[in-house]
């Protein structure tokens, strides 16, 4: 399995970000991608075009998760003793960014995978619509809701 070795090492942070972009949560994120890979690995073998591995990690990363948005525990809050730590930021900016994630982060799951997957993976509508094994009117519509949700919602959350 050293083809395997190779590959997790180069290809890991790509899923953790994918995954953390997804999610919205460290660790539901690092138990997505141990699902992937653990998936991925179990395949290794019968995988015969090892140019679309890539595309094949995030398939299942995608699967999971949307097999995660079903589940109702998935719903509860998750309640801490602490809030969670905030990096300080290593440029000065003002804020637009980080009112964005939060935007971003409070979508819908599916809107949500599609904004992720068009603007941060720069994947393009039609290998959206194949990734999240959806139509491509799908894709447009709940990209053209997101982004017409963020537009209203971004100047308040500005000012």
């Amino acid at each position: 399995m050293v083809a395997f070795d190779s590959w997790l090492v180069a290809r890991e942070p790509a899923l953790q970000r994918l995954a953390l972009l997804l999610t919205n949560d460290e660790h539901a994120a690092q138990d997505l991608v141990q699902i992937t890979l653990a998936k991925l690995y179990l395949a290794w073998d019968r995988l015969d075009d090892r140019d679309r591995l890539d595309a094949y990690a995030r398939r299942i990363l995608l699967n999971e998760h949307r097999t995660a948005w079903r589940r109702p525990w998935r719903r509860r809050e998750v309640v801490t003793d602490e809030p969670p730590e905030v990096g300080q930021p290593a440029i000065e900016y003002d804020g637009s960014r980080e009112a964005v994630w939060r935007f971003v982060a409070s979508l819908p799951p599916r809107q949500r995978a599609v904004i992720v997957l068009r603007y941060y993976e720069d994947l393009s509508e039609a290998e959206i619509a194949d990734a999240l094994s959806i139509s491509l009117g799908t894709v447009k519509s709940q990209a053209s809701r997101a982004l017409a949700a963020l537009r209203t919602r971004l100047p308040e959350e500005m000012s």
